[in-house]
């Protein structure tokens, strides 16, 4: 038979419709986020992991000073146990965009290249660029790019399996994918280009692949070894050190992590405000429910019932937003994913994983939090229910307020005592709400920040780092040696710091110490070192250590670098007393030969990576402010809604007593008002330790450094935005108020 009780349900639904219309809406938004992005970061990966066999992309790579000979070849494949592999580029500037362009030879063996659009190169004047360098910089198929000196039409557009993050350099705190790209050529087109920048690469594959990372890690300090015997090494990488391999496999786990974490916060704040509601509807139909259970109905299907509607709404929203996230939100991910990742062709990949966060662990979730607080609930006679007394435990005294206090004063106190679990999740969501609107607007700021202060303190407008010493007739060019070593760590992947030898009476940075070093600002906040301490430092193609004590802290926040006087650093690695291999410039030096100069470091060098997260990311911290505000919002909506329906009986007995709407509304809403603006105070400095924390940890796995500094004007900003939206909701309320009848009051009189 059917139960009689479920014929409620229309008419609950038809009355609530607004709330629970609301709750839909903004779960299928959140679910259908989550789905979407769950797919196409499943898909991503299942990419990610197949090209490593479909492609075979290399163990690592090296550079030599100059082509190795077969002897140094042979005994390097022989000794290693592996595979080496011809991989030489050129690298050149670009006319029609401001960029550097890395060129290879088409692959057909090691690190093979994934066709996008368009054909590969069969000319000489041909090449093929990267797909995500092409789109960045607005270049398409048929076009002609000024490459160096010559004129090449662009064939097609390519994903180089090597290449699945844009590093220039590993040692780049990102990837830059719109002043940076990689590019193929036919062998006749990269032999017919002059061999400026020409660099001797070799990628290799292990005969026996590594059973492991730590495996990996022995195998690749022994090779590295081999190589320094027979050639003269000027860079050294394997796969597992290699950011633009790794990123795209470390970054999209995390994402997925943390829309999952995300997803399942939300679901369990929507899930105590449906059970608060429940909770209300209870205590107003608690006559009715003692009634039934007087007659025969058991405590099981009064909490099936009152479960009915929450399971109803969130079982439909995980339909409903799945079916987005696999449709419309998947595409909206993938286009995200394709505009920072250069990878092969993307296909969807149908995954079990996904409907299992985003549709049953929510559902569970919901039932477990509405199922408890009902259970609980329904432990009391039916006796109970018929009085009214709801009450688990012994009645309390009532809080006293001081006669002192204003009467109006004291009746707003008393409506947050009576309603203080509706104000506490209230609290809980604006803490939520207001990370995600930091998420959205401090990180922007905090790159632009970052953007700040290395033009703040920058050492030069150009610093050159020469392949060999050579004079210059600028007299403002200041020389200095330049050498980088990699910090000591257990960890698989270590950080790469500039040494700087300086002169005594250098013009750029004070260093006046004999024997000591003084380390940027970045360098001690990210290692935690402090003046008079001692840092070691190991060459990064060898083993040799090498260790320095900290006379003090230059103010440098953006850069992982350790300042010497040149003499002291000319005697620490074995040069010559006047040598140098760099200048510091605030002007061009047009009147050194490009051949001897190995690299040169702008301002716009350094900021590569807020370039890059801006652009890429940049929507999304749109995305994540609006839905801030749209959560703040609802929760708003909902639990101050639910405190006017719990009180409708006495804003009614008010409205008899001759108080008009507007002196109503000033009791509960100000009610309201007072504990949104005190969440705002509280949570505030919360939020921001949980965001600088949360900073801190994601820019340890960065190479470099950005100090955590968001203005104070986000904060305004978030507390104005946050006062305009529930000002929003307070209108909303006060016509709420206007609605309830007088003839409430004589309702449920006991």
């Amino acid at each position: 038979m059917k139960n009689p009780l479920m014929k409620r349900l229309p008419r609950e639904l038809k009355s609530e419709v607004g709330k629970y219309l609301v709750i839909f809406i903004f779960m299928v938004i959140v679910i259908g986020f989550v789905s979407g992005f769950m797919v196409a970061s499943g898909s991503l990966l299942k990419i990610y992991n197949e090209s490593f066999e479909k492609y075979n992309i290399e163990d690592g790579n090296f550079e030599l000073y100059a082509e190795a000979d077969d002897t140094a070849h042979e005994a390097i494949e022989n000794d290693g146990k592996i595979r080496i592999y011809e991989n030489f580029y050129i690298e050149r500037e670009t006319k029609e965009v401001d960029s550097t362009l890395r060129i290879y030879k088409n692959r057909e063996e090691i690190d093979k290249v994934c066709l996008m659009k368009g054909a590969l190169p069969t000319g000489k004047n041909e090449i093929a660029i990267d797909r995500m360098y092409a789109e960045n910089n607005s270049l398409d198929v048929g076009d002609v790019l000024t490459v160096g000196d010559k004129e090449l039409t662009i064939s097609g557009f390519v994903a180089l399996s090597d290449y699945s993050a844009l590093y220039a350099s590993p040692s780049d705190m990102m990837f830059d994918a719109i002043k940076f790209g990689v590019a193929v050529m036919t062998e006749e087109g990269f032999n017919a280009m002059d061999k400026i920048g020409f660099h001797y690469n070799y990628s290799w594959k292990y005969n026996n692949a590594p059973a492991d990372d730590i495996e990996a890690k022995k195998l690749s300090e022994d090779l590295l070894e081999i190589i320094s015997e027979n050639a003269i090494i000027t860079g050294y990488i394997p796969m597992f050190s290699n950011q633009a391999i790794q990123f795209v496999g470390d970054d999209t786990g995390k994402d997925r992590m943390m829309f999952t974490v995300f997803l399942y916060i939300v679901v369990a704040i929507i899930a105590f405000i449906m059970a608060i509601t429940t909770n209300n509807t209870i205590t107003k139909e608690a006559n009715v429910i003692g009634t039934l259970r007087a007659s025969g109905y058991t405590r099981g299907e009064i909490i099936r019932h009152y479960l009915a509607m929450p399971m109803l709404v969130i079982l439909v929203s995980a339909l409903v937003g799945n079916i987005l996230g696999y449709t419309i939100f998947e595409n909206i991910a993938e286009n995200i994913y394709y505009t920072n990742y250069s990878i092969s062709t993307y296909v969807t990949n149908w995954n079990a994983d996904a409907f299992v966060r985003t549709t049953v662990v929510p559902v569970i979730l919901m039932f477990i939090i509405n199922f408890a607080i009902l259970a609980y609930k329904m432990r009391l006679s039916p006796l109970k229910f018929i009085h009214r007394d709801l009450k688990t435990r012994q009645k309390k005294k009532t809080l006293k307020l001081s006669t002192k206090i204003g009467i109006m004063h004291r009746f707003r106190l008393r409506i947050i005592f009576q309603n203080l679990p509706n104000y506490i999740m209230i609290i809980f969501g604006v803490f939520f709400a207001n990370i995600i609107l930091l998420l959205g607007m401090g990180f922007p700021q905090l790159l632009d920040k970052n953007q700040q202060l290395i033009s703040e303190n920058i050492i030069c407008n150009y610093q050159y780092i020469l392949k060999a010493p050579i004079e210059t007739e600028n007299e403002n060019a200041e020389k200095y040696c330049a050498h980088s070593l990699s910090t000591t760590s257990d960890e698989l992947k270590s950080e790469r710091v500039t040494i700087y030898g300086l002169n005594a009476d250098s013009n750029y940075i004070d260093v006046a110490i004999e024997t000591g070093v003084f380390i940027s600002e970045a360098y001690s906040q990210k290692f935690k070192v402090a003046t008079g301490d001692t840092v070691t430092l190991k060459e990064e193609f060898g083993t040799t250590e090498y260790s320095f004590k900290v006379e003090g802290i230059y103010n440098n926040p953006t850069t992982l670098a350790v300042y010497m006087d040149r003499a002291f650093f000319n005697e620490t690695f074995d040069n010559d007393e006047d040598y140098f291999n760099g200048y510091l410039s605030n002007e061009k030096l047009d009147y050194i030969d490009e051949m001897y100069i190995a690299t040169t470091i702008t301002e716009d060098d350094m900021n590569k990576m807020a370039r890059q997260l801006n652009h890429s990311l940049g929507a999304i911290f749109d995305l994540f402010y609006w839905f801030g505000i749209v959560m703040f919002m609802l929760i708003i909506y909902l639990l101050s809604k639910i405190v006017i329906e719990k009180n409708a009986q006495s804003i009614s007995m008010t409205k008899i007593l001759g108080y008009n709407n507007r002196e109503i509304s000033g009791l509960y809403i100000v009610s309201t008002s007072i504990v949104v603006v005190l969440s705002f105070l509280l949570t505030m400095p919360l939020v921001n330790t949980i965001m600088k924390l949360v900073c801190e940890i994601m820019f340890m796995e960065f190479s470099g450094w950005i100090p955590y500094d968001v203005p104070i004007s986000v904060y305004m900003t978030i507390i104005v935005s946050g006062i305009i939206a529930y000002g929003i909701i307070a209108f909303m309320q006060f016509r709420r108020v206007k609605k309830i009848p007088l003839d409430v009051a004589l309702k449920n009189v006991e």
